[in-house]
């Protein structure tokens, strides 16, 4: 989704019922795969991706930690 800049798998159920209702259409956006999602400023999804977001997850929290620790 272009909108919120997330990559999710094709049958992501968030998505899928986005789509039922009309929206979400004109914001997707595909990639080869993660990596380029990835690469191109996307975050996991935490619906379909769960796994994938909460180490992205992980991975913010200790970027913004070490941000606020910087003198």
């Amino acid at each position: 989704h272009r909108g919120g800049k997330l990559y999710g798998r094709l049958d992501c159920p968030s998505a899928l019922r986005a789509l039922a209702s009309g929206g979400y259409t004109r914001n997707r956006v595909f990639f080869a795969d993660a990596e380029t999602a990835v690469a191109a400023g996307y975050r996991p999804c935490a619906v379909c991706l769960p796994d994938e977001y909460r180490a992205w997850k992980q991975t913010q929290e200790v970027a913004l930690a070490m941000a606020c620790d910087s003198p």
